[in-house]
């Protein structure tokens, strides 16, 4: 039997490592490449009519990860629902939303219910830092957010994960969702941050800020699912600067169902087989299957 074979909301996981939006682009071929060896993978975030996103330089690598703002750059949903139609399905494939209003967000599940075969799961971008109307702004309203979770939630069958961030009220805002049905909390998405050259004396980024990802936010995302498996009942996934399997252990010690991986495919795209196969080796060295880990940290504090 697998011992990382994982549950999360009804898809059936080969690993509980999850590829992060926005890391791969919008090609189904290199979806189906991390679907080899990754529990699920997560779609760059795409919206009803498609976003050209911000000017170059748009990513910048630096000390502790990567700063971007790229600015949800993504073609128009009915294109990208063809594209994910040669999806090889090796691991379940969730797709990231993102929008202005309930409505979109309900068009948009419509448009790719129809047009897929195979089950699927949504998550909703409630946290992306640097467009403005859209992301973080929505978490920021917790009415909005819920209404908008209530629309997805009213037009499929299929599991919705809502991706808040640690700048929000994280825990007032997961349990408002919780509350009208969201499946699962993703947390948590890149934080606010820059970086000025000092030659030119300027921003590096077109967009002057963006999205901190990387090690440097780890210990913030990993505290943020240690505080919601203490106030919600739904799945958490973690996600934010995993790179080793001490980090998804980590993560997973501390309540998460599943891990996301982001920044770290851009040093290697062998990174899930990686993972995969340390975390193989740690089950059974301590005989334990990693579902029987969600949450034991909390097991300890409390003995």
């Amino acid at each position: 039997m697998n011992p990382l074979q994982t549950e999360l909301c009804g898809l059936k996981l080969k690993n509980p490592l999850i590829l992060a939006s926005g890391v791969m682009g919008s090609s189904v071929h290199s979806l189906n490449l991390i679907a080899q060896d990754a529990g699920a993978v997560v779609t760059k975030s795409v919206s009803v009519g498609g976003r050209e996103g911000y000017r170059n330089p748009t990513v910048i690598n630096w000390k502790c990860g990567l700063i971007n703002a790229i600015g949800l750059a993504s073609p128009p949903a009915v294109e990208f629902a063809e594209e994910l139609k040669d999806y090889t399905n090796e691991s379940p494939l969730i797709i990231s939303l993102y929008g202005y209003t309930p409505d979109e967000f309900r068009m948009l599940v419509e448009t790719f219910d129809s047009a897929l075969p195979y089950p699927h799961g949504y998550e909703i971008n409630l946290s992306c830092p640097h467009v403005s109307g859209a992301g973080y702004e929505l978490g920021k309203d917790i009415e909005l957010s819920a209404e908008i979770i209530r629309a997805v939630k009213g037009s499929t069958e299929n599991p919705v994960f809502a991706k808040i961030s640690a700048m929000h009220d994280y825990i007032e805002l997961a349990k408002a969702l919780e509350g009208v049905g969201v499946d699962a909390i993703t947390i948590s998405n890149t934080l606010r941050g820059m970086k000025i050259d000092i030659v030119s004396r300027k921003p590096v980024l077109s967009n002057i800020s963006g999205g901190v990802s990387g090690g440097a936010i780890k210990p913030i995302a990993l505290k943020c699912v240690y505080d919601l498996y203490k106030e919600i009942e739904i799945p958490i996934i973690g996600c934010g600067g995993v790179t080793s399997f001490e980090d998804v252990l980590e993560f997973i010690l501390a309540g998460a169902t599943a891990v996301q991986i982001g920044s770290a495919v851009y040093y290697s795209r062998r990174i899930f087989y990686s993972l995969k196969e340390s975390l193989i080796a740690y089950t059974r060295a301590y005989e334990c299957r990693i579902d029987e880990l969600v949450g034991a940290a909390h097991d300890s504090v409390n003995g």
